[in-house]
């Protein structure tokens, strides 16, 4: 039985590019793996054919043997899949284009091979007052930076770093298993397609060294408790020459002695004598910006009374809005009496009618009727 063409096995055209393929082959490939598709021997089958297709296609001289000769040009022993054993080869055809994906070749790389930088996190607390106004602070960084002596190149002063003579310069190698050609992470020079004959004694080759370094942060007006500021290239510095990670800074904000925050709004229980809160007045209050407010108290206020105080509270990150600052009062029993002070109390209370507590009488009219209820209900 005739073979079937190979682009029509991968349902491409004869103008296909090398991306186009090598896309067309990933998703044939997931789609039909056996592994994807157990017990199913048409699965298998039309897996060896699309790889079969891949190979010679995915070759240029192959390709352009192919497209000249057809399968002709690979008869008598000179084609692919002679003798390969399909379980031999599976998985490394398969890590092979999968591989990266699915995150199994370390840390990211970049120009050259070179490897990216760690990122770095750094915890940061600050107070309220200083997530209000906004500030500059100076944080110390333990990091890896670039090598001094070899300004991160890791070869010794005066040599350098020559091409890789395994994968000449490309970080990778292919090798033929079967019908397939797999290819792989050179093992000489780890994927970064240069090897250093003379490295540098400071840092060992690897173009980085340990540091400590000041850095300045701009903490904007307005931030909040768990805000991330990112510092890009600040982080640990990349591998013989790579590009620098990023520095996360974390904020958390200190509890206040006086305010608790609920976003924008600022909240503070402030103390109130039983006289002031019986006769009324005015009391002085304090703000973020440490600076004095006065909050008319009415005559008969009650504990949890709260009153507003406009654009006192905290400032909105990336925005010239402020929240309020809210003032709850509460009421506080004088203890300690003298007995003139007790005097005066008891002679208060004997005095005192339904309209001096209201409340009071309230709540008990209302107990005094419940229990009224129960009791008649049981008679």
């Amino acid at each position: 039985m005739s073979k079937r063409d190979y682009y029509e096995i991968l349902g491409v055209s004869r103008t296909v590019t090398e991306v186009e393929l090598k896309s067309t082959f990933r998703k044939l490939a997931m789609q039909h793996h056996p592994d994807k598709n157990p017990g199913d021997t048409a699965a298998e089958i039309k897996f060896k054919e699309i790889n079969e297709a891949y190979q010679i296609l995915s070759d240029g001289q192959k390709r352009a043997a192919y497209d000249r000769y057809g399968h002709a040009a690979f008869e008598n022993g000179g084609g692919p899949g002679n003798g390969a054993d399909f379980s031999d080869f599976m998985s490394d055809i398969f890590d092979s284009f999968f591989g990266d994906a699915r995150g199994g070749r370390g840390g990211p790389r970049g120009a050259n091979g070179r490897e990216r930088g760690a990122d770095l996190r750094y915890n940061l607390e600050i107070g309220l007052e200083e997530a209000f106004a906004g500030k500059t602070a100076s944080i110390r960084v333990p990091t890896s930076i670039a090598c001094e002596v070899c300004t991160g190149t890791g070869a010794k002063p005066g040599s350098s770093s020559r091409q890789c003579p395994t994968c000449g310069g490309h970080g990778r190698v292919r090798a033929n298993q079967g019908f397939f050609s797999v290819e792989r992470t050179c093992p000489t020079c780890g994927g970064r397609g240069e090897v250093i004959d003379d490295p540098c004694k400071n840092c060992s080759g690897s173009g980085r060294v340990t540091r400590e370094r000041t850095l300045s942060v701009n903490i904007p007006a307005g931030v909040e408790d768990g805000t991330r500021i990112r510092l890009a290239g600040e982080g640990e510095a990349g591998l013989r020459g790579g590009p620098a990670g990023d520095l996360y800074i974390f904020l958390s904000i200190k509890p206040h002695a006086i305010f608790q925050r609920d976003g924008a709004d600022l909240f503070c229980r402030v103390p109130l004598g039983l006289t002031s809160a019986a006769l009324g007045g005015e009391i002085e209050v304090p703000t973020l910006t440490g600076e004095k407010a006065r909050v008319k108290v009415p005559e008969g206020t009650q504990s949890g009374k709260q009153f507003r105080l406009k654009g006192k509270g905290m400032s909105v990150l990336r925005s010239r809005e402020v929240g309020d600052l809210y003032i709850e009062v509460v009421v506080e029993t004088p203890q300690k009496l003298t007995p003139r002070q007790r005097e005066l109390l008891m002679e208060f209370e004997r005095e005192s009618s339904h309209s001096t507590h209201p409340e009071t009488a309230g709540f008990f009219g209302r107990v005094k009727d419940f229990l009224g209820g129960i009791s008649g209900g049981a008679a």
